[in-house]
């Protein structure tokens, strides 16, 4: 964080009399150490940190993170000091990090592009490429500013002293609710998310519940499948809860690492592995999850070489960290998720068939949102009262239009709607959503490239031709966006790398 250590100077003296906070100059593996030790001496509530810094301190440690986040002003700003450099912008962001460029974008008349990275060589390689496109300036977190600026390019941080104010109070209102309150992170223990529910009335629904409450406590491995966005780590998280394991709850995405960062994170590795390896070696995520569970999220990116590695803990129960020569026993259970068929892919010699019958010992497959139109209303209900406090406000007409729509992104796309829709409705209230205030907050729900639909619900056109409709969305929302990734999978509801692999699929990869 130490393109954010004025911004901190600055802002916590003003919290002294309200919480003892101390500043820790480390980032990722360091800052995961060195924590680690003070905790086994010390009390800790609460941590606070920005980016990619907080994505990977939130899947190590098992405790609650408050993130400093970029408000609305702090882009405005970010952007005006941007464009009195240089006229062509370049946005880059942690993944994590979701403000809404679009709108800047339009109202301001910039030229923006905007992209997003998970780790460190992703943020160097979106730079490269922006500054190969032209880009002249970079808005962004810490991470890329340094990388922009070894690229010869000027640069903007996002975080302002008002957006770590707000990460501070969010910490000091965690640090003072009760245990049972608070939140944690990717890796936790069985409490995380335990009220979290598999809401749905439809038929595929109750039969999902079924089979997590009948698997859960059985020690086989479990693989879910089912389209973006309808909750394969929800299924995954629930099945933990249920299980009888002390241990925690860790997940990982085998899309979003390359093969040797995947490696190191799954495998860890031994002091003196590799150059520039950390001293005293590094604790894979295998051994993180050890007693607990190992979610291994989109199994259908996992490099081949990895795949035998896999293949052999599942089966010897034992983990050979990088450059090791002696394996550590591990009592892990694993659930994987793909969103891709993968037996399909073990047909093209894609995915290891001695794996897969290894991974698919227990299997469960989430429908699509579009193929259960009646929870459609009990799930907006749901959002709109947990991210508003609102009661139902649309009329029924509107609700017709949501029944509607095709959600290629599912539940994910609903809530991300959902959100949206609080924030306008709290800043123009009616009686009642209508369907023109819908089309106005929300234009690609009548957008029929972008999987509007005039079927009745319940109509099997809804769900007929999926190939189809992905390529004709996905072409359309590319369309729309003026050929920006980013843009087009926010639309979408869906993330850049399911955007890439829809492409790939559909023969539109060649697009910018």
């Amino acid at each position: 964080m130490s393109r954010l250590t004025v911004l901190l100077a600055d802002v916590i003296p003003e919290f002294d009399q309200r919480a003892r906070i101390e500043q820790i100059n480390l980032g990722f593996a360091e800052a995961v150490e060195v924590i680690g030790q003070r905790l086994r001496r010390e009390r800790c509530d609460v941590l606070v940190a920005g980016g990619s810094n907080a994505a990977y301190l939130r899947s190590r440690l098992a405790l609650p993170l408050a993130p400093i986040q970029a408000t609305g002003f702090d882009l405005m700003e970010a952007l005006a000091r941007a464009r009195r450099i240089a006229p062509r912008i370049g946005v880059v962001t942690h993944a994590t990090d979701v403000p809404s460029f679009s709108a800047f974008q339009h109202s301001f008349d910039l030229d923006i592009t905007h992209r997003r990275f998970v780790t460190a060589e992703d943020a160097r390689d979106c730079i490269a490429d922006l500054r190969a496109s032209g880009i002249q300036v970079i808005v962004g977190t810490g991470m890329a500013i340094d990388f922009a600026e070894q690229a010869g390019l000027p640069g903007v941080l996002l975080y302002s002293a008002d957006s770590v104010r707000l990460a501070l109070e969010q910490a000091i209102a965690l640090g003072t609710a009760p245990s049972n309150d608070r939140p944690t992170g990717r890796t936790g223990t069985r409490r995380a998310r335990r009220t979290d529910a598999l809401l749905g009335e439809d038929n595929a629904m109750a039969q999902v519940r079924a089979l997590v409450q009948l698997y859960a406590p059985h020690p086989g491995t479990v693989l879910i499948s089912g389209e973006t966005g309808t909750g394969k780590e929800l299924v995954a998280r629930q099945l933990h809860s249920g299980s009888r394991r002390r241990g925690r709850f860790v997940a990982i995405n085998c899309g979003a690492l390359t093969e040797s960062l995947l490696e190191a994170e799954l495998f860890g590795y031994s002091d003196g592995a590799f150059t520039g390896a950390r001293r005293g070696g590094h604790t894979g995520l295998i051994e993180a999850a050890q007693h607990g569970t190992l979610f291994l999220d989109e199994i259908g990116e996992l490099p081949m070489p990895l795949q035998t590695r896999l293949l052999r803990v599942l089966e010897e129960r034992e983990v050979l960290r990088v450059g090791a020569t002696t394996p550590i026993a591990v009592d892990v259970r694993v659930v994987a998720a793909s969103l891709q068929q993968l037996q399909a892919l073990v047909e093209q010699g894609r995915f290891r068939r001695d794996l897969f019958y290894r991974l698919a010992a227990l299997r469960i497959a989430l429908p699509p949102l579009r193929n259960r139109p009646d929870d459609i209303a009990l799930l907006l209900t749901h959002y709109f009262q947990q991210l508003g406090n609102i009661a139902l406000p649309l009329s029924p007409a509107a609700l017709q239009r949501l029944q509607q729509h095709a959600w290629p992104g599912n539940v994910r796309e609903l809530r991300n709607l959902v959100e949206r829709l609080c924030i306008h409705w709290k800043a123009q209230p009616n009686d009642h959503l209508s369907p023109d205030q819908l089309e106005s907050w929300a234009p690609e729900l009548f957008d029929m490239h972008l999987g509007g639909s005039t079927t009745a619900p319940g109509h099997t056109d809804l769900a007929t031709s999926r190939m189809q409709l992905t390529a004709t969305a996905v072409s359309a929302a590319l369309d729309r966006a003026n050929g920006n990734r980013a843009i087009a999978a926010q639309a979408l509801g869906v993330s850049r790398t399911t955007l890439w692999r829809w492409m790939q699929a559909q023969a539109l990869a060649s697009r910018a």
